[in-house]
This record gives structure tokens, sequence and C-alpha cells, in this order.
């Protein structure tokens, strides 16, 4: 929410709407900028029973300014006559889907070809066709939490086309490289920033935050990760300021990105800062001289101790050199 900057009387759309927390989240950050008129909340979960979830965390939450619908918006968008602000969503990672669907209806066809000369995913993974979605209905800003590999996956030349062709029309403000969820767990996701209004300053680059070291233990559900306050403020002004910081940010040319075939995983730009133990080389060489001296010392002992030991064996007498 903070990162899309939601402004005053505006509309907000979460097409895989699950139980609503998006618009929920949206709604509270309106609330906190006392925003009035409210914004209005739209939603749309292929799912009826979950939508009913969704309409009843509204009411829970106190919100009025809210409309629902039922269906699969990659195919049947019901908000399609509406004028959508900003978009956010969390949709399935990497879901399979009958594309051919996609391609009857021209108001439908429209929508993934608009942003790439031929859109239509791989059926193995519609991850870059909600992005298209995305894409289509929002005027000003939008976001999604999508599976890492959707940055740099190249087993499908329909994928890394619609990446190029997204890349190259400076749609992507920034993506942020997620912490895990569980533990260690090497499945991560990543945050994408959509802006159709890039400020002058921001044209032509995409800022890439590596966020994967940005989390603290959940502390009531074991096993589990969360992004803390003090994460989501070193996120979020490095998202503002659009600067390069070390280890953690970095805003990356489009000329750059192409070198790199498009590839836009975010630990190819900006790596975290190994902590490295701060070493006093005077104090080190101090103890290895010492060491050194301990052991020669040893050394001798063991000699004498040795030649004493021959001796007695010879029939001649003990002698303890260190009395």
């Amino acid at each position: 929410m903070k990162l899309l900057d939601i402004q005053p009387n505006s509309t907000v759309l979460d097409p895989a709407l699950g139980s609503g927390s998006f618009l929920v989240y949206a709604y509270r950050h309106a609330e906190r900028k006392e925003f009035e008129p409210p914004i209005m909340l739209y939603g749309q979960e292929i799912r009826p029973y979950i939508a009913a979830i969704a309409k009843i965390n509204m009411i829970l939450n106190g919100i009025k300014n809210y409309q629902i619908f039922v269906g699969d918006s990659l195919a049947n968008p019901q908000f399609s006559n509406l004028e959508i602000d900003y978009v956010l969503t969390d949709p399935q990672w990497n879901q399979k889907y009958d594309v051919d669907n996609l391609k009857t209806k021209p108001e439908v066809k429209r929508i993934y070809t608009t942003y790439a000369t031929n859109g239509f995913p791989p059926k193995n993974s519609m991850d870059w066709g909600w992005i298209q979605l995305l894409l289509y209905f929002s005027k000003k800003k939008a976001g999604i939490v999508i599976d890492n590999g959707a940055l740099f996956r190249t087993n499908t030349k329909s994928e890394k086309r619609i990446r190029k062709e997204i890349v190259e029309a400076d749609l992507i403000e920034a993506i942020i490289q997620l912490p895990p969820v569980f533990g260690k767990d090497k499945r991560t996701g990543a945050i994408i920033i959509f802006n159709k209004n890039k400020s002058e300053e921001r044209r032509g680059k995409i800022l890439f935050i590596n966020a994967i070291e940005e989390y603290e233990e959940h502390p009531e559900i074991s096993a589990m990760n969360r992004i803390g306050e003090r994460h989501i403020e070193k996120i979020l002004n490095a998202y503002r300021e659009f600067k390069n910081i070390e280890g953690f940010a970095k805003a990356v040319t489009l000329e750059e990105i192409a070198k790199n075939d498009y590839n836009l995983n975010v630990s190819l730009y900006v790596m975290p800062i190994e902590e490295t133990e701060e070493i006093d080389l005077e104090k080190e060489i101090d103890d290895i001289v010492n060491i050194e001296k301990e052991r020669n010392e040893i050394i001798l002992k063991i000699t004498e101790l040795t030649k004493n030991i021959a001796s007695v064996l010879k029939g001649g007498q003990y002698h303890d050199s260190s009395a």
C-alpha cells in the first residue's frame, strides 16, 4: 500500500481477491491519511465461497465503499467498464491456464496484446498474464507479489518475450526481492511496482531492492518469518529516494538490463554485504609471535625430556634441566 502511495478519491482493484486482505490494507492506508471522500475498493474472486468470505471481511472491518465480483478475472474481468487508478494483487504463482481461452473475445485478447505484441504466456505459468492484466486496467500504478522465478526464467520463449517488451516499455519502476517466509526456505517471492507516470529522474531505470535479509522471526507462529516495521521503513525509504545503497538497492538502466538479456533477478544487480569481523592486525601478529614462543619452549622441554629418558634407559642418571 505504502509503495503504491494511494492518493485521495481513488479506486483500487484486486483481481485475485482471495479473502480481501489487500483491499483491507489499502483501506487502512487511506484511513490513516484521512482521505475524504474515501477510496473505492473493487475485487474479483473466481471461487464464490472465498468471495463471500471477502465480503464478510469488509463488513467486519467497517468498510462500506466496495464492490466484489465473482468470476475469472483473466478471461472475464467484470470490472472492465470501471475507471481503476491502482491495481494490486498476489495471484496464484505459476498458475496453469488454458491461454487459448483468452484469444476468442477481442475485448479480452486486447488485454494480452497491448503491452506485448503476442502476450499470451505459457500454459504452465500465468505470472506474466496477471502482470498484463494489472497494466491494462491501472491508470496510475500497480503492484504484484510474484514468484521470483518469473523475473528470469528462460525456458519458455513467450514468457521471456513478454518480459522483454514490458521492460523496454519502461513500465517497471522497482523490483523488491522478498525474504523467505518459512525459516530458510529457498523459495522466495518478489514485489514488482509498475508506474505509468514515472518522474523524469526515474525514466529509463529500474530500482532493484534486495530485501532477502530484511525479516525477523514471527512472534506468534513458530518457523515463520515476517517483515518487521523497521524493515518496511528501510525498504520504503530506499524506494522513495531511488538511490544506490551498497548491498541493498541499485537503480539500473534499461541498457544494462538489455545487456543481461532482460534478466530481472535482483541478486544479479545487488547483493547484501556479508558481515565480516574487523581484524586487529597488530594484535593478531603479537598472538602469533607468542604462540610461536610457547611452541619453541614446549619443543625444548620435550627434547630435554627425551634425552633424559634415553639416558636412564642406558643406565645413566636422570637430570631435570628446568630445576
